[in-house]
């Protein structure tokens, strides 16, 4: 029986660098039990997304998912146009790590609906799960948990971003839930300095991360094995 939970031999580094030789050769990842969460790839973050190189590697994983009927579930900001349903928490900072000016906080979504949608590159398919969110976590308040549950899943792979956002907080999540979770480092987006912090120093103590190419290697060596 192929494998969901691998053995914790967990790097961050060599994960991040693709380095890694052993054991990642000998994992497997049972396709049946595993869900591919893509986050917030939309038009709207098509700039942030291309400069952090990720187009590729997430189409190269999303492509491979698909031929093991791996599920795909695209997480997608979803917002009223008056903004009237974001958060309004206090913080120190905008987006940006910048204090708040004299103004003070200001609330709101900046992008349009018609800009709030998964890349062409990434163009879900039917048979795939449309996840709109209202907060950063692809868990709260959303269906996915159920759709995810329905079918036997209990490990997910995240890609998408921001890392420090959006990511983490639905790996956390997912973490309280039960869930497995794979981080594919080379499939995240957001600041470099927040993202390789994550990386390094957050997930390995929380889950597991991977590369695009260590976690196709696991799905294959789980159907060889079959």
């Amino acid at each position: 029986m192929a494998m969901t939970i691998w053995s914790y031999h967990c790097a961050a580094s060599l994960a991040r660098s693709g380095d890694a030789k052993e054991p990642w050769m000998t994992e497997r990842l049972d396709p049946a039990k595993l869900a591919l969460v893509v986050f917030d790839m939309l038009e709207c973050y098509r700039p942030r997304i291309e400069a952090a190189g990720a187009v590729e590697p997430i189409s190269r994983l999303i492509g491979h998912c698909r031929g093991h009927r791996v599920p795909i579930c695209y997480a997608r900001a979803d917002h009223r146009p008056d903004g009237a349903d974001v958060n309004r928490t206090l913080t120190d900072t905008d987006e940006g790590f910048s204090p708040w000016g004299p103004g003070g906080q200001r609330y709101g979504f900046a992008h349009p609906p018609e800009s709030m949608v998964v890349l062409a590159e990434f163009a879900p398919e039917p048979g795939d799960y449309d996840v709109p969110k209202h907060r950063w976590s692809a868990f709260h308040q959303t269906h996915l948990d159920l759709s995810l549950r329905s079918r036997g899943v209990d490990t997910i792979a995240l890609v998408g971003g921001s890392t420090h956002v959006g990511i983490a907080g639905t790996a956390f999540a997912a973490r309280d839930l039960d869930y497995q979770v794979i981080v594919v480092s080379d499939g995240l987006t957001g600041y470099k300095r927040q993202r390789d912090f994550f990386v390094d120093h957050v997930f390995p103590r929380m889950c597991r991360v991977r590369t695009v190419d260590q976690v196709t290697a696991a799905l294959d060596a789980s159907a060889d094995a079959a």
